[in-house]
């Protein structure tokens, strides 16, 4: 089985037990609080990697590093995973849970690359358009992107609108050397 795929079903299986106990939040701050560790050690990410850890001291480890750091729930997930042998995947299985809650709740991620910082009005309109379109809650991120030199483009999953001035530009090189738009 891929890594998606069995990360996915974890983080399913994940997000179901959560919804049955109410802990939602609560198992969403746990993989917050994860990411971080993950992100800022390099030797946790490692160790959950590592084949030669046995899973009777990986278990123990991390009941010393993280009881009373997230819940009970998050806890004994982890267990199962070191069972499992799967926590390798544990990285992968935090995206793919707020993927899936994300979707769950109605909630989309779009990314916005822009020239130069909009304000808060047309942060505000462009939002407002999106979730029109969407009929979905928008998270919007920003990110300053000088080689537009003017306009923006917005990703959302797949699908990207260019409303650049180097994509019209573009699109007015192509009309003028004879090709189609």
């Amino acid at each position: 089985m891929s890594e998606y795929r069995a990360a996915h079903r974890y983080a399913l299986a994940m997000i179901g037990v959560a919804e049955e106990r109410n802990e939602v939040d609560q198992v969403g701050n746990d993989c917050r609080h994860l990411e971080r560790l993950i992100s800022r050690s390099r030797d946790f990410l490692l160790f959950l990697q590592s084949p030669v850890i046995k899973a009777q001291k990986k278990r123990r480890i991390l009941d010393e590093l993280l009881r009373g750091r997230v819940g009970d729930t998050m806890l004994r997930f982890l267990f199962f995973l070191v069972s499992r042998g799967r926590e390798g995947l544990v990285p992968q299985i935090l995206t793919e849970f707020f993927r899936l809650r994300d979707k769950r709740m109605g909630v989309v991620n779009v990314t916005a690359s822009v020239a130069v910082p909009m304000t808060p009005a047309q942060e505000q309109r462009l939002i407002e358009r999106l979730e029109q379109t969407t009929k979905k809650t928008v998270r919007m991120k920003y990110i300053l992107d000088a080689s537009l030199r003017a306009g923006f483009t917005v990703r959302l999953e797949d699908t990207v609108w260019d409303a650049s001035v180097r994509h019209e530009l573009e699109n007015l090189r192509r009309r003028l050397s004879g090709g189609s738009a």
